[in-house]
């Protein structure tokens, strides 16, 4: 069975969307969803509008984090996703995290396999992260750590 590496991220805004003070990240975030979705290896997002349906949604996975930043996406391998993170625009924007982001609440990243073909949601991305706090590392789910080993065994 083929399979393909989920990865669901997030982190709370310091301020609103509509704020000044993060329009650094709010205007990178169409550019670097380009590069991602060109980059090699890439598979599949959940789109903008779905994503921000789910942080809006009261009784959704994320109804007690408001002011939420999260991408839901999958990839063929991961190193794949590691060189995204790490050798696009992303990580560049990304060093502007400590201005956008409330302290200690930003970058939180789960990766799990999933089969080919298969579009994870927001509430697994959830659970996933709750257990890889509560486990650590398992077979089920991992952090950025192991991302980082896996992409360099390859």
């Amino acid at each position: 069975m083929q399979r393909h590496l989920a990865e669901f991220n997030f982190g709370t805004l310091a301020y609103p969307w509509d704020d000044p003070r993060i329009a650094g990240f709010q205007n990178a975030i169409a550019q670097v969803n380009a590069i991602a979705e060109r980059s090699p290896g890439f598979v599949w997002r959940l789109s903008d509008d779905d994503m921000e349906a789910t942080q809006e949604d009261p009784a959704g996975p994320l109804a007690d984090r408001p002011n939420t930043a999260s991408t839901l996406s999958v990839w063929e391998d991961a190193g794949s996703l590691y060189r995204f993170v790490t050798k696009t625009l992303h990580a560049r924007i990304m060093r502007g995290a400590p201005d956008w982001f409330v302290p200690g609440d930003s970058g939180f990243l789960v990766c799990w396999w999933v089969p080919a073909g298969t579009r994870p949601t927001v509430a697994e991305g959830m659970a996933r992260w709750q257990s890889l706090q509560r486990d650590g590392d398992t077979e089920d789910c991992f952090g950025g750590r192991r991302l980082k080993s896996l992409s360099l065994a390859v």
